[in-house]
């Protein structure tokens, strides 16, 4: 993947679009505003399959800049939904950072075309799964980073990906054919971006396993054997790293007894 996008780079970048995750903020702002003033704005901009082929062709695109839904411990909406903007823009400025403007639309480009894909199969759509996807990309490629979950509790990016994660798999599994596809499709991005990332980050770990058992294998061979004499007291063994010493004083009776060095000093 890296060296396909490595060619159309250098062939295509100067179309890339720089500062993507700035337009697409704005977009949800104004979009959140306007449908304050007219709650029904919302639904222009949704992907519509049925109203695009009567001629909305501009839903193909519109519904990237439809706000993230839903509440948060009873906050009134515009806050929360500034919060949510702010965090969509955080994450996709640190992915256009690490990625360059070119992967980063190449990245969106292909999330479109399987929400598209989608709305076909179910006859609408909306980017809460594509949003979903850029989160888990985020959460790969910046793990340790801080997100203060419900702006309260510090959490590192790993676990609230692999929190995402689990729910998309479970969405999966329990959601009716529509819903499968929708996430299928939805996340074919990030199937592509990162499979030879978790490719080599399970091939990485298996050698990392082997390695280990094979020093620990090494380390019992080479293990130096003293005689296993051991201490006529306590039984401690050279073996064990006790430090046996030969005593033939009075109080063995003359006869020498193997005693590790605390015993041979008193007893």
């Amino acid at each position: 993947m890296e060296r396909l996008l490595a060619r159309l780079e250098r062939r295509f970048g100067r179309f890339a679009v720089p500062n993507l995750t700035w337009i697409i903020v704005s977009g949800m702002g104004i979009v959140f505003v306007l449908s304050m003033i007219r709650p029904d704005f919302e639904q222009l901009l949704m992907l519509d399959l049925p109203m695009v082929k009567h001629g909305q062709v501009w839903r193909l695109v519109t519904y990237l800049f439809l706000p993230p839904a839903g509440g948060m411990c009873g906050l009134p909406r515009p806050i929360v939904m500034l919060f949510a903007i702010y965090f969509v823009w955080w994450m996709g400025t640190n992915l256009e950072n690490e990625w360059g403007a070119f992967k980063y639309n190449v990245f969106w480009l292909v999330g479109m075309i399987g929400t598209t894909v989608m709305a076909v199969i179910a006859g609408g759509a909306t980017n809460e799964y594509l949003i979903a996807t850029m989160f888990l990309a985020f959460a790969t490629l910046f793990p340790d980073e801080i997100i203060y979950a419900m702006m309260i509790i510090p959490v590192k990016a790993k676990w609230l990906g692999l929190l995402a994660a689990a729910g998309l798999v479970w969405a999966f599994v329990v959601g009716d054919w529509t819903q499968r596809a929708a996430i299928g499709a939805a996340t074919a991005n990030y199937v592509l971006f990162f499979a030879g990332h978790w490719g080599n980050f399970f091939k990485s770990r298996r050698v990392e396993v082997r390695q280990r058992a094979r020093r620990a294998q090494m380390a019992e061979i080479e293990k130096p054997k003293t005689g296993g004499r051991k201490c006529a007291i306590c039984g401690a063994s050279e073996d064990d790293g006790a430090d046996i010493r030969v005593c033939s004083c009075e109080k063995c009776g003359g006869v020498p007894r193997n005693l590790c060095l605390p015993h041979a000093r008193n007893h």
